[in-house]
């Protein structure tokens, strides 16, 4: 679905993958989960006026394997080339396993949307293969794809987790640095994601995404928010600090 110009979704609002387009080519920002291949992504494309030849990159905001999704696929057959930040390059590539803060499951009382939210992914594809190949930036990099992000490290969902500025669309892609849907609980609006790395470093992040100025911020699970960064962090910050147990 279209969010902003030159932006189009896929998926529902559960797990976020988004084309981004600028000078008639594509960057796909997150590769979501790997049933997003095949007919929603050229459906979305042809949307936009693209096709996959039109791609010209994927680029992740973090290395969490709803995020990798379709990527080693399109690199492996459309020679797409694949980016991660430097402190994500290894989970990426599978070699090591995602670590997880045991606070993690206090954000989350679990619900029947955890189910909901199993039942679309086993739907869209839970074998998800590691990313052989992939190229890495580091904190402020202006990337060299369609759209220009520019990078802002907000460590603590991943130890790479990166926004992604896009002053040309008024954009800001923020991966799980905070999401506006709770994927376990169903609790909607900006808080802090479940299955962090480290919870705390996470909230200290927000305040890197303070001086953010964009109409449109989009997470990696919910609905976009157009609120204004200053108050989707107030509203994280009011649901408090995550604690160690």
């Amino acid at each position: 679905m279209e969010i902003a110009p030159g932006i189009r979704r896929l998926g529902n609002g559960l797990v976020n993958s988004y084309l981004l387009e600028a000078s008639g080519a594509v960057t796909i920002v997150d590769a979501g989960l790997p049933g997003y291949y095949g007919h929603e992504l050229l459906d979305e494309l042809a949307a936009m006026g693209r096709t996959i030849a039109d791609v010209r990159a994927v680029v992740l905001t973090h290395a969490h394997t709803d995020h990798i999704g379709f990527a080693e696929r399109i690199r492996r057959e459309r020679a797409v080339p694949v980016s991660v930040h430097e402190a994500d390059a290894a989970l990426a590539r599978g070699e090591i396993k995602p670590p997880r803060d045991p606070n993690g499951m206090k954000l989350s009382s679990v619900r029947p949307a955890l189910l909901g939210f199993l039942w679309f992914a086993a739907r869209h594809g839970m074998r998800i293969p590691p990313i052989l190949e992939v190229a890495t930036f580091g904190d402020g990099a202006t990337l060299d794809v369609p759209g220009t992000p520019r990078v802002l490290l907000v460590p603590g969902h991943t130890a790479g987790s990166a926004a992604l500025i896009v002053p040309s669309r008024d954009a800001v892609f923020v991966g799980d640095a905070f999401a506006t849907r709770n994927v376990m609980n169903g609790a909607v609006g900006p808080r802090l994601a479940p299955f962090g790395a480290d919870l705390g470093q996470a909230f200290d992040s927000l305040a890197r995404l303070e001086g953010v100025d964009a109409r449109w911020i989009l997470p990696g699970h919910g609905q976009p928010w157009t609120g204004g960064m200053a108050a989707a962090v107030a509203r994280v910050r009011e649901l408090g600090r995550p604690t160690r147990r």
